[in-house]
């Protein structure tokens, strides 16, 4: 409408946006492609493998990526919007979308290209005046916030960013018996499915794009995307195989030239890698009978709290977020439940820059008791796990097959260390739907009105011994203020040779007057301290049971048992939260803080159980309802 061509503010054309590690060695040059040439076409003549030719950066990985998406139209249509062009309606900008963490984002860009002696220097077509490669891959790299952030990866990683499938990789030479099915069910699905000889150079990887299965004979079909080198070893030496695969192959009538068939025992032998991106329901666009099932849950890793480690940890690794599965029909030609289960670790390029890479992530899967709650330390001491990642590794993603009998499991993904953070994405797939849901995900409290205090002629010696400090404390109004509250507490606690602690804030007071205070004069009467008193000797006691070493702290990960035996049930977003105000560099909270965050919660607790009338775990509130409660807390 301005006339004026978009120019991208979140991707300039400058050399932070090509690397953020080094400078840029020449001196490169942002054109659009009017600039570059006369005549510039988004798409010539269809787009298809022999577009793409490779530029100064180490990706290949995703040149091999979007030539496999150029083998599924409706596919690259999704990813590479075909209605786009230099004429008349031309603004500068295009648009792309890719799949990232369970959902498809648009991303959109301007068409200034990194050129050096009016040559583009990364991704580019073979055709001069062909742009849709070079541009797809300007928007990747924005996703990934620079163009250097997609040196090395592997192919995979691209297929699942096109199509939101899951990944799977089988070793030929040590693969399942039953790997010929896999695939064959992979391929009736629309699955995207590569092989690769393991040299170095990318031009051994090809496509599979046929299975079949004649009575003693399983044939397979490859296309070699460089169109070039097709096998030319023996069917077999047997004649009725030889006859088998014949008619096969003519029933297929196979013409692509680069593309033939061979037999499935060949292939293993003369191949390394199969590699399986898998389509989910939403990313399949063609009409392919059977897809799988998924399920999908988002979880993060946090110091301090759920960021347990592996079960070499097991002081920690229960911390951990927890997954219940359900498996209940079995496949449809088997007994047992297939199912893939795929850990992903999110936005990891985009934060190389600030010198964060790929943690080492891994997962492990337990037969699962009834109980719905988040289980804990013992239950991983006494179990060992029914099925695990193969191995810890630093890839974006760990994905496994398992075949597993009917029943309920649970699913522990972690970091290889406790303490390290990442954010992750968990699918779940399978060829019938399983149920599945986060453990420990409630959050309420049981807390029963506290027993009415003693009568003064009944009183304890303790008791006694309290009313003596608390009248010498209150003055005439018979009464403590917060300062007189901290005063007292902290001569009383100070005498306990068992909790070693510096002393209670004046903001914890506070927090308890809130809480005690029934009759709102802001002060505390004996009565009112007498109660509190009894909550708090429950109080030290837990504390004291998870102070195993007598330091004055306890381990910020025990958190979620300890509220737990105080009536409180957390979810793991809360339990995050908490952990991270109140555990200090060790990850340990001391007395004062603990005493803080056990009354804090009480308060609120407490607070919202008054307003929650009907019990329903939501309230509605005015701006006046919010200021009591934020006093309160």
């Amino acid at each position: 409408q301005n006339g004026v061509l978009f120019e991208d503010p979140d991707f300039p054309a400058r050399d932070s946006s090509l690397f953020f590690s080094e400078s840029v060695p020449v001196n490169v040059e942002w054109k659009r492609p009017k600039e570059i040439c006369s005549d510039p076409k988004f798409i010539v003549g269809g787009a298809d493998r022999t577009d793409i030719c490779q530029g100064q950066l180490g990706d290949c990985w995703l040149l091999a990526a979007i030539a496999s998406l150029t083998l599924k139209p409706e596919t690259m249509a999704r990813v590479v919007p075909p209605d786009q062009e230099f004429d008349h309606r031309y603004a500068g900008i295009f648009h792309f979308q890719f799949w990232q963490h369970n959902r498809w984002l648009e991303v959109v860009v301007d068409d200034r290209l990194p050129t050096v002696r009016n040559k583009l220097i990364m991704l580019h077509s073979a055709s001069y005046n062909e742009f849709w490669s070079a541009l797809m891959e300007k928007a990747y790299a924005k996703l990934n916030g620079s163009y250097e952030a997609l040196k090395g990866g592997s192919t995979m990683e691209a297929m699942e960013d096109f199509t939101g499938g899951v990944g799977e990789m089988y070793e030929t030479k040590n693969a399942p018996g039953n790997l010929f099915s896999i695939m064959k069910k992979a391929l009736d699905r629309g699955s995207m499915m590569g092989c690769s000889i393991d040299i170095t150079s990318s031009g051994h990887a090809y496509s599979i794009t046929g299975m079949e299965e004649g009575q003693t004979v399983q044939l397979i079909r490859i296309r070699n995307p460089w169109g070039q080198v097709e096998w030319n070893g023996p069917w077999s030496d047997k004649v009725e195989l030889h006859r088998q695969a014949e008619q096969i192959r003519l029933q297929q009538n196979s013409t692509d030239d680069g593309e033939f068939w061979m037999q499935f025992e060949d292939f293993k032998r003369n191949y390394d890698k199969v590699e399986i991106c898998n389509m989910t329901a939403d990313s399949l666009t063609d009409d392919v009978k059977h897809h799988w099932e998924v399920s999908m849950f988002e979880g993060n890793w946090i110091r301090g709290s759920t960021a347990g480690g592996c079960r070499n940890y097991i002081d920690t690794f229960w911390t951990n977020p927890q997954f219940k599965l359900q498996l209940e029909d079995t496949d449809d030609d088997d007994d047992v439940c297939s199912v893939v289960i795929a850990l992903m670790q999110k936005n990891r390029r985009k934060l190389r820059k600030e010198g964060l890479d790929l943690e080492t992530i891994g997962f492990a899967v337990y037969k699962a008791p009834e109980e719905e709650d988040h289980l804990g330390k013992d239950f991983f001491r006494y179990n060992p796990s029914t099925a695990r990642s193969k191995t810890y590794i630093n890839m974006r993603e760990v994905s496994e097959r398992f075949t597993l009998p009917p029943g309920k499991y649970l699913l522990v993904p972690t970091t290889f260390q406790p303490h390290h953070e990442a954010d992750f994405l968990i699918r779940i797939f399978s060829e019938k739907k399983a149920g599945a849901l986060e453990m420990g995900s409630k959050v309420d409290a049981d807390l029963p009105a506290p027993p009415m205090p003693s009568a003064p002629e009944e009183e304890s010696s303790e008791e006694k011994g309290l009313r003596r400090l608390f009248d010498q404390l209150a003055g005439d109004d018979e009464a403590i203020s917060v300062n007189e509250l901290q005063q007292m507490l902290n001569g009383v606690l100070s005498r306990r040779k068992e909790i070693k602690f510096e002393g209670l804030s004046l903001s914890t007071c506070h927090s308890i007057i809130n809480l005690m205070d029934v009759d709102n004069t802001g002060k505390l009467e004996f009565q009112e301290f007498k109660v509190f008193w009894e909550k708090m000797k429950k109080w030290i006691m837990l504390f004291l049971s998870f102070d195993t070493d007598r330091s004055g702290k306890m381990s910020s990960y025990e958190l979620r048992s300890v509220l737990s035996a105080a009536g409180m049930r957390l979810n793991n977003q809360l339990l995050q939260l908490i952990g991270l105000r109140f555990a200090d560099q060790n990850y340990e909270i001391d007395f004062d803080d603990y005493l803080t965050c056990i009354v804090r919660l009480e308060n609120m607790f407490r607070t919202f159980q008054a307003l929650d009338k009907f019990k329903r775990g939501r309230v509605r509130m005015n701006m006046m309802q919010v200021k009591p409660l934020l006093h309160h807390t």
